[in-house]
């Protein structure tokens, strides 16, 4: 079966705005699950300078059609002004295929906009 699945890998400040993030995705269906990695040492150039920072990994299991939506809402609740969320495509047919099913069951419908003519 192809279910069209992502992992978002978001990175937040701290392991409050990862949770704060992760319940608000889970709850509007955007995500079926997420994951806080935190502790996490981060090496990145910034406005022309190397900074070194501790970041929280915040992992959100989510289908393709809900990536768009998913990373405008945490842009609106995300405290940096340019904040990493990467989708990554799962392999189809492997891994825990139950599971597969239920994170599609638990996340919010994929709706389609069209309209027919001449049929």
């Amino acid at each position: 079966m192809f279910y069209n699945l992502r992992l978002a890998y978001i990175t937040t400040k701290d392991k409050e705005e990862a949770r704060s993030i992760g319940r608000t995705l889970v709850e509007e269906k955007l995500a079926a699950c997420v994951n806080i990695v935190d502790g996490m040492e981060a090496i990145y150039r910034w406005e022309g300078e190397v900074v070194e920072d501790s970041e929280t990994i915040l992992i959100a299991k989510t289908p393709y059609h809900n990536v768009k939506e998913l990373t405008t809402r945490v842009k609106e609740l995300h405290s940096y002004e340019c904040p990493c969320i990467i989708s990554l495509q799962l392999t189809e047919q492997e891994g825990n295929d139950d599971y597969q099913q239920w994170l599609i069951k638990n996340s919010k419908r994929q709706t389609i906009n069209y309209e027919i003519d001449d049929i």
